[in-house]
This record gives structure tokens, C-alpha cells and sequence, in this order.
């Protein structure tokens, strides 16, 4: 057994290694980091490329003792990244994947491509993607779906990076070998590791393209500009939330808090901040967040745009929410669109019915849960597509 010392997703760590263990086995077996797959284990199949130094690397054939003092990035450590954000988006808007092993070695080749090339031509990033293989899509949605991102990059004026950011050529991580033949590289300060997620609310809360978005409306027996005041109340909106609470005194413009959610055996809680916006003229506002639950090593960002529309004369309000988010990590395994789609309208029936009992003078937390129960949410969604199938059963032909 040797000691490597190296950088994994930002974070210094010192681990014991045998010198014949392969750097997918080890991210996946010391630091747990399993969205590194393991297909051919021949270095054909591109599965377990991550970055290595900021160039993609074949995994499983790269040796961990010989990443001593390197950076590694794996597609965990990807999750905020801007160019994997909008690459996820398109994969799932251009339907690119399908049983999805091959993504995530996929989305870190493709990302090299998106910041290299000048513009979007099939030819270059098919040769490009030409090293990770996929048995299930034919390749179509996911040349789509990088090419609607370089497109769409190149349209904001965002530039290619030449050579995608290398400072030398040569075989991955050979940057490091400048130092000379008699010099050691750095060794990163010793640091236990650590999930991805410290539990720190993010300084910045960046703009995303969310994966899936989802159109919901509900109605309030108040004029619109109470209601546009209470949603001005974090801390009332947040008593309307089942699972919600705040970690911090929140600001006009910010807030930090967490929700917690139990599905089945799973318990996460998915710690963060958002940042608020509010336009009186419109009676509109946007809430972007970003939160992360260490135990699950899931990640997500959300995004809520409301407006607020007069109803019978002002006497009541129509509240119009597109709720968008993109999810990553063992907890985006079991999501399905119907399902979310169902509990999205549960929870917002539940929220405005909290809501309106908050702005008539009663207290939310008589009936809000503190914990986020999915089970009791997907009973009573089972119930209700059995009613409806019953009912459409009923009807006169």
C-alpha cells in the first residue's frame, strides 16, 4: 500500500492506494464517488472518463499512484459546472440518453468539445465523441444535443477556449512532468475527504437552464397586491412549505435554508440558498436556488417564476408558478416525469391551501409537516389516478 496525495473535485486528500489500483477503482471504492462507470475496463468504451488535470482521461486504465499531486474531476464534481448545467439540459430535451451508463463519461468528453470547438459541426464532434460508446441511442440525440450547446454559446459571444484550456501537449497529466526528473510535485495539504457538499450556503447562486420545468397555477381569495406582499414574507412563504425551514435570518434579496424529504428508507436534506426577485410593476418575481444533501451526494438547482393576475375585479388573484430544476446524484435515479409532475401538483395544492389559511390569520405549522413525506404524497396521487381511471369507466359512451 502506498499514500497518494491528490485533488478529487476541488478537495485535497491523502488515501492509501496499492500500486496496481486503477483511478476509477479508487474514486469509486475509497471516495465512494460512483458516478465514475466501469464498462470495458479496456480503456475502449470512454464510461469512466473524468478529467485529469482538466484533460479527459480514460480512468481505467490510469493507474491512481501515478495522479500523485494531480486534479481529478469527476462528473460529481461537475455538478455546478456551467458547461455540464447546460449539457445536461440539452441531453434530456434532446432525449441523448437512455439506460445512461455511458453519460457521465459521455458529458465529460462532450464538455471538452463545447469549450474547444469554434463552432457546431457534426463531422468534428462525432470524431470527437468517438472514443465513448453507447449501445442504446444511435448517437443522433446526443450530437443534437452538443451541438445545441455550442450553438447556443457561441450565440452569447462566450468563445472557444483554444485547446480547451491546456497549458501542454503531450499524454493527460503530463503538464506536471515540467517540474523536472529531481522534483516532487506538491503535495496537497492533508484533508480528510469529504463529500461534495460542506453544508455551506453558496456565496453565488448562478443562472441554469433547469432540466425539467413544470407549469402550475392555483387561486387565492386575495386581492393580488396582498398577496404579492406576502410574498414578500420569506419567512411566511417558508411556514407555507411542507419540509421547509430557514437556516439564517433571511434578506430581501436572499435567503438560506433546507428541506428535508423522506422516500421510503431515504432521508435527505438538502441544504442551500436562493436569491429573490421581485418586480412590483408586473406583480412578478423569480426565487433560483441551489442545495446539496451530503448523505445522498445528490445536488439540485431550482428555479420558481411567479405572476400574479387579477381575478373577479381584483377581489381575488390567479397565481401562475413555472417551476424548473435540474437534479444530480443517487436521488435523480428515481425520479420519472408523470410521478414528479403529480407530486409537483400535490405539493402546490398543499402550498396554496397553507397559503391562504396563513394570509386568513390562521397558523401554517397546525398542518404543515416538518418533514416532507413522499410516500403520503404518492398515496395520495395513486388514489386519485384510480379515481379518475374509475371515472372515465363510468362515463356514457
Amino acid at each position: 500500500m502506498n499514500t497518494i496525495a491528490l485533488n478529487v473535485n476541488r478537495r485535497a486528500l491523502e488515501a492509501l492506494a496499492e500500486p496496481r489500483t486503477s483511478l476509477a477503482d479508487f474514486v469509486r471504492d475509497k471516495l465512494d464517488l460512483t458516478g465514475t462507470h466501469l464498462g470495458c475496463e479496456h480503456g475502449v468504451c470512454g464510461a469512466c472518463t473524468v478529467l485529469l488535470d482538466g484533460v479527459p482521461a480514460r480512468s481505467c486504465i490510469t493507474y491512481a499512484a501515478a495522479c500523485e499531486g494531480a486534479d481529478i474531476t469527476t462528473i460529481e464534481g461537475l455538478d455546478e459546472d456551467e458547461v455540464t448545467v447546460e449539457l445536461r439540459a440539452a441531453f434530456t430535451r434532446e432525449h441523448a440518453l437512455q439506460c445512461g451508463y455511458c453519460t457521465p463519461g459521455m458529458l465529460v468528453s462532450a464538455r471538452d468539445l463545447v469549450l474547444r470547438l469554434p463552432d457546431a459541426d457534426e463531422r468534428r464532434i462525432r470524431v470527437g465523441l468517438s472514443g465513448n460508446l453507447c449501445r442504446c441511442t444511435g448517437y443522433v440525440g446526443i450530437v443534437r444535443a452538443v451541438q445545441s450547446v455550442i450553438e447556443a454559446r457561441r450565440a452569447r459571444n462566450i468563445a472557444p477556449q483554444a485547446d480547451g484550456g491546456r497549458t501542454s501537449l503531450g499524454p493527460v497529466g503530463s503538464g506536471r512532468a515540467a517540474l523536472g526528473s529531481n522534483e516532487q510535485p506538491p503535495r496537497p495539504a492533508r484533508q480528510e475527504f469529504a463529500p461534495a457538499s460542506d453544508g455551506v450556503a453558496p456565496g453565488v447562486i448562478p443562472d441554469f437552464i433547469p432540466a425539467t420545468v413544470l407549469e402550475q397555477r392555483f387561486t387565492l381569495p386575495h386581492a393580488p397586491a396582498k398577496v404579492f406582499a406576502m410574498f414578500d414574507d420569506i419567512a411566511g412563504i417558508a411556514a407555507c412549505l411542507p419540509g421547509v425551514s430557514l437556516t439564517a435570518p433571511p434578506s430581501p434579496e436572499r435567503v438560506e435554508g433546507a428541506i428535508r424529504v423522506r422516500l421510503g428508507p431515504i432521508a435527505a436534506a438538502f441544504e442551500g440558498a436562493a436569491r429573490v426577485e421581485r418586480d412590483p410593476a408586473t406583480l412578478s418575481g423569480r426565487i433560483i436556488g441551489i442545495g446539496t444533501d451530503r448523505r445522498s451526494h445528490s445536488a439540485t438547482q431550482g428555479e420558481i417564476r411567479y405572476r400574479l393576475v387579477p381575478l373577479d375585479g381584483g377581489a381575488a388573484t390567479t397565481v401562475e408558478l413555472s417551476i424548473g430544476y435540474t437534479l444530480t446524484g443517487m436521488l435523480a435515479q428515481i425520479g420519472r416525469p408523470g410521478l414528479v409532475r403529480d407530486l409537483a401538483r400535490r405539493l402546490v395544492a398543499e402550498f396554496a391551501g397553507n397559503l391562504d389559511r396563513h394570509m386568513s390569520g390562521a397558523s401554517p405549522r397546525e398542518t404543515t409537516p416538518a418533514e416532507l413525506s413522499f410516500w403520503s404524497i404518492v398515496s395520495g396521487v395513486v388514489r386519485a389516478r384510480i379515481a379518475r381511471f374509475f371515472g372515465r369507466g363510468d362515463e356514457p359512451g
